[in-house]
Parts: C-alpha cells; structure tokens; sequence
C-alpha cells in the first residue's frame, strides 16, 4: 500500500476527539445583541462608518479596512445601532466594537440569497480581487490574513500552486469537515475563483485521511476538474500548518522567515474558499460562518452556521447548556486554543471552534525541572529548540531568542503537549515571539 502524504519533520498524534463530525452544520437563530468587534483579521482593525442610532441591514458595510493590512467589516444582523463602544474580546481585553439591537432579519438588496449555486465564473482577476476585499474575506483557518491581499502576489513573484488546507488536524473541531460534506461544489467553485485570481492552473486539496467521507465527496465532485486534485494526508498533528501542508503536498520547504510565495505556494483554508464563493458568485459578505461546539461533557456536540457577533454563551446554550464538570471553555481546539475570560464574549470571524473542558483535564499539572530529554526538539515542526527559546523568553534575552528563530514558531503547542515536565512551553514561546516582534519593530 501506497503510503500517505505528511510532512517529515516532528509531529504528535493526540487523541482526536471528533464528537462532532456526523452533526450536520445547524442555522444557529439570531441574538438579540449583536456585538461586532472591529479588529477581527490580522493587521490593522477596521474604521466604524456607522455611528449610535444609525439603522442597518444584513450585509451593509459598517466598518471600513482603510490600511494594506486591514479587512472590511459587514452588519451580521439587521437592526439599531446602538453604540460604538468598547467589549471585551475572547482573550478579556476590551475592544472597539460596533453594537446591533436585532430587529428583524433584513438584508441588504444587492445580495443574491437565492439556494441555486452560480457556476459561472464572469469576473476578471482584478474584479475577483476587489469583490474579496470589498467583502472582508479573511483566512478562515485561524490565522485571518485579509485574503485579497494575500491574492496581491508581489512583483517577481509568481504561484504555480493553490493549495487547499481541508486538514484540520486540531482535536475535537469539525466545522471544516462539515463544510466540505455539506458545500462541496461551491467550495470547487471558490477554488476555481481562486485559481483564476492567482492565475494558476494546479490546485490541490489536502484533507487528513481521518475524514474519509469528506476525501471521497470531493474526489468526485474533482473528477471533472483535472486540474484540482485531492490529496489524502497521513493524520499527523500539525498536518495543517502552511509550511508542513506545503512540504505533504508538492515537497517544497519554504525557507526560515519566508512566506510560501517564496516556492510558488499559496495556502487557502476550505472555509475561505466558500466564503470566496459566496462573495464573489453572490455577493455575499463574510457575515456568517461555521463554528463547533463541543467537549466530552457536552450534552450535544453540534456544528453551527452562526452571524458574526453572536454571543458565544448563545452557541453553548444550543449545544445543551454549559456541563456541570466545566473547567475551562476554550476559544478553538485545545493545542492552539486559548481560555475565555467569559462566554459572553462574541463569535469573530477568526472563531472555529468553542472547546468545553471537563475540571479534571482543565487543571495545569505542577511543573518540574527541565530533565534535557529533548522530546520537545523532536517534536518541533519547524526544527526549533523550544526549552532554549522557552528560557530566553523568560530571560528575557531577545537577541538570543531571535538568533534562535523563535519568529519561525507555529505555536502549535506539540512541545509542550510532549514534555512530561509539564512546563507551560508553549505560553513562554508566544512571550518571546511577541517580545522579538516588538524589538525588531523598533528597528524599522
């Protein structure tokens, strides 16, 4: 037997935890409060145009990205605006954000609503591209970089390949291989809008062999289309991180502090792809999207189409209530998730998953000294020493931390899943990467 793509370097296999994969997607119904956050992408945070008293449709523009790194932001509800005031986020910081009292679900005239899936593709690449950005399509995956601007390949540069991330190698969330059962063409569909926009003329689909429906379902929905191809990956965390996709699915390695554009790459998660369909073929902003609720005290693992701004304690209500053993709700899965300060904090669009953890497996274990066993090395994805970088950062010695590629971390968390030290890895990693961001920052 043939055996599967991955990815050669590191890599953990944690328990996967897929509660929710037979629970078909479910239209989550709207909040009363819509509560809409204005830094919801990678880069800059958008400007609000709208202001208390203003009335609003589903679909209208409400905040405008007016920096190179910024995205659009769009009514998820129709309704009041009631103020443009600060709330606190998923990680207990307040932030700007734009507040709709729901009055009725009115959406805006220019958006086609209609269940007939378009499959004629009309737009030119500039057309295509200033659609994406006038919706405020970001990266689906985790990671929302404004997705026109990843389409904007630099001069001297040039994609030969779209690669299509339908990995989601996270434990526990679904919502990514709902989607691919449940929307499979118009995911083809986005996958050609992106071709065209980056004029290739090769795509590949890489999904984890763990999700065997979801592999088969697009391999014939693909066999028309010779030109994308679906790949079986070999289950492996982190399969989906870009770089570790990459090098599973065309064996190139994009070099240390380099984007994938550098071997001809461009990674785009299957949700982006479907939100990239429904802008482009319907006009349709990034006011929705997928988000699963799960856990192993969960009464009702469930994967949900829900508006951005509804409050996640909304989501937990319709998966049954908040479990009696709950110990942490974490915002996404548990290697890369990250606890809520409080469950009435909104969906974004950057919001995959909402993970319940039982009080038993919540609780930190007490940390011993480091024993030198090298596990966290071994397991690194991207070749790094975690327990060096991990003691710089608490050192506090930013250019040694930096000599070290600490910038080249994923955050991934197989380090510190691995270390039977149980030392908090992975929190000290992000210190250190945000300490070094700030010092070469300063440099510019």
């Amino acid at each position: 037997m043939k055996s599967l793509k991955t990815f050669a370097l590191g890599g953990v296999h944690p328990d996967e935890n897929k509660f929710s994969e037979h629970a078909a997607i479910e239209v989550l119904p709207l909040p009363k409060l819509a509560i809409v956050p204005l830094g919801q992408n990678l880069g800059a945070s958008s400007k609000p145009i709208v202001k208390k008293g203003d009335e609003v449709k589903v679909g209208q523009l409400i905040a405008v990205g007016e920096a190179f790194i910024s995205a659009n932001l769009h009514a998820p509800v129709s309704g009041k605006v009631t103020k443009v005031d600060d709330a606190v986020d998923s990680s207990g910081y307040k932030r700007p954000a734009v507040f709709i009292d729901v009055v009725d679900d009115t959406w805006d005239d220019n958006i086609d609503r209609s269940p007939e899936i378009n499959r004629n593709i009309i737009m030119t690449r500039p057309e295509i591209i200033q659609r994406i950005k006038d919706c405020g399509i970001v990266g689906l995956g985790g990671a929302t970089f404004p997705t026109h601007v990843k389409l904007m390949i630099p001069d001297g540069k040039k994609a030969s390949h779209l690669i299509i991330n339908g990995v989601e190698c996270e434990p526990y969330l679904t919502s990514d291989h709902r989607l691919m059962l449940e929307k499979g063409e118009e995911i083809l569909i986005g996958i050609k809008i992106l071709m065209k926009a980056l004029d290739v003329d090769k795509a590949i689909i890489g999904i984890e062999n763990n999700k065997a429906d979801a592999i088969r379902h697009l391999q014939e929905l693909a066999a028309d289309h010779p030109n994308i191809q679906v790949y079986a990956l070999k289950v492996k965390y982190p399969q989906g991180g870009e770089k570790q996709l990459i090098k599973a699915a065309v064996n190139r390695e994009v070099p240390s502090g380099k984007l994938p554009i550098e071997v001809g790459c461009v990674v785009s998660n299957v949700g982006t792809a479907f939100a990239v369909y429904e802008a482009v073929q319907k006009n349709k902003p990034l006011i929705e999207r997928v988000v699963t609720v799960t856990g192993k005290s969960v009464r009702k693992p469930s994967n949900f189409m829900v508006r951005i701004g509804t409050p996640i304690s909304e989501l937990i209500e319709a998966a049954q209530g908040l479990p009696e053993d709950t110990g942490k709700v974490i915002n996404g899965g548990p290697m890369m998730g990250k606890a809520l300060t409080s469950i009435e904090a909104p969906v974004t669009k950057g919001s995959s998953g909402i993970l319940i953890m039982k009080q038993e497996e919540s609780k930190r274990q007490s940390t011993k000294s480091c024993i030198r066993c090298s596990k966290c090395t071994e397991v690194c994805p991207m070749g790094l020493e975690p327990y060096l970088l991990a003691k710089t950062a608490k050192l506090n010695l930013l250019e040694r931390a930096e000599k070290e590629k600490v910038m080249d971390c994923m955050e991934c968390g197989s380090c510190q899943y691995t270390c039977p030290s149980q030392l908090p890895l992975l929190d000290y990693l992000r210190l250190g990467k945000q300490r070094v961001g700030q010092l070469i920052r300063t440099r510019k």
